[in-house]
């Protein structure tokens, strides 16, 4: 198939700079977003998103004329369906409505020969069961008159661009020939494989990958509890048991938090809740890490109630400025409730505004007058603060690290009395 038209639905950490790399290959993108202000920051020279490198694309595709940007979608020869999909806070439900707008979206401008891709990480059988109906609305057949896809994103945020084009790529069609039209689409520019399967399957895919490192992650949780419970340094401990050659245990931290591990796993169980114990367990693990820290900042101060603190990150990774379902926002909001005073620093994100958070922009700012720090987010300056340096900004001398970031030895000789997760005394 020739794609001389491409239309993105959805303009955010994916859908954007997948509309962008296929615009500097080539094709002509119309972009496509609901939310006007995504539209008119982008239309102005803006971006609403931090990745390395993401602006300097869009502006090159921008420049060149291949890519224009809308709040509703065109005809084209194909369509990419990026939206997000979250989940129910209440039974942890997948959320699809963003989903099936976009997919009606599209219905009135399919034609015969059309391509349509969804790459929202979705339920198993989301494309058969619910794009397939709504799409054969327009009077065609799926498989038939038009082709449909399932193709996961499986990117790291801050190396998006790169691996949007290095990874491999699953492309899942609903029947043989849709699946190689997906194929020939991402072939414009992934340099990875690209494998075709069934869409069922690709979907499958997505969520075993990201459930398989929730489940790793939530015994690395666990271990960090143990460990506190039996006076040990889990680190250490985690070290030298990674030293056998069939052993990776991973890191534990303030909880798991992003839009694809935290949420991905909760559709597996929806599916098949008798049949995903392991699962939901890890999922509740996880969900129940940032409680622990908030023990371990009370024994560190002795009490919640009216102290100042200061928690540095609030994004779900190191580096980045996604807070989507981040641990170290719950914490935060945990600490308030027990009673303490929290100024948040996040520098990826200095201008976000989060309800019932205090932000502030400036590190000094954070620091000014509190009895305490935490360490919520590896954040590579966060790392490399001098202990010193910072003891002179704080009333207090009492440092909470949750990821095992800080030099003991330098932050104690500073004067701290410094607590870490999974580290018992």
């Amino acid at each position: 198939m020739k794609f001389q038209k491409l239309c993105v639905l959805g303009l955010g950490y994916i859908g954007l700079p997948t509309a962008s790399t296929f615009a500097t290959h080539g094709v002509e993108v119309v972009g496509v977003d609901v939310n006007e202000k995504i539209i008119e920051t982008l239309k102005s020279g803006g971006l609403h998103i931090h990745e390395p490198g993401l602006g300097e694309l869009v502006a090159k595709a921008v420049q060149t004329g291949m890519l224009r940007v809308a709040t509703r979608p065109e005809p084209a020869d194909a369509f990419i369906i990026a939206v997000p999909t979250p989940f129910y806070d209440s039974d942890k439900r997948a959320d699809m409505r963003a989903v099936k707008s976009a997919t009606e979206a599209i219905t009135p401008h399919l034609q015969k020969g059309n391509l349509v891709v969804l790459e929202s990480t979705s339920p198993p059988r989301t494309t058969t069961d619910l794009i397939v109906p709504i799409l054969e609305k327009s009077g065609l057949k799926a498989g038939i008159d038009f082709h449909l896809a399932y193709s996961p994103e499986r990117v790291l945020p801050g190396q998006i661009l790169r691996e949007l084009i290095e990874n491999a790529r699953v492309v899942g069609g609903i029947t043989p020939e849709s699946a190689q039209a997906g194929y020939e689409l991402y072939a414009i520019f992934v340099k990875g494989d690209i494998i075709k399967t069934n869409a069922t399957t690709a979907e499958m895919v997505k969520l075993m990958e990201n459930t398989y490192r929730d489940v790793n992650i939530a015994i690395a949780n666990e271990f960090s509890q143990l460990a506190d419970s039996f006076g040990i340094d889990v680190w250490e401990a985690i070290s030298l048991a990674n030293l056998h050659p069939r052993v990776e245990i991973l890191r534990p931290g303030p909880g798991v938090g992003g839009h694809c591990i935290s949420v991905d796993p909760w559709f597996l169980v929806e599916a098949a809740p008798e049949k995903t114990p392991l699962v939901r367990t890890a999922r509740e693990v996880n969900d129940a890490q940032p409680q622990f820290v908030v023990k371990l900042v009370e024994r560190a101060l002795g009490s919640l109630e009216g102290k100042k603190i200061a928690a540095l990150g609030l994004s779900y990774k190191p580096n980045v400025d996604d807070l989507r379902e981040s641990p170290a926002v719950e914490v935060v909001h945990l600490l308030q409730g027990a009673g303490a005073s929290v100024k948040t620093f996040e520098p990826f994100a200095p201008n976000a505004t989060l309800s019932g958070l205090e932000t502030v922009s400036t590190l000094k700012e954070a620091l000014a007058e509190t009895d305490a720090i935490l360490l919520l987010v590896a954040h590579s300056q966060f790392k490399e603060l001098d202990a010193e340096n910072i003891a002179k900004m704080m009333s207090g001398r009492v440092a909470v690290d949750a990821i095992n970031g800080w030099n003991v030895k330098q932050w104690q000789e500073a004067g701290f009395e410094l607590t870490r997760l999974g580290v018992g005394k």
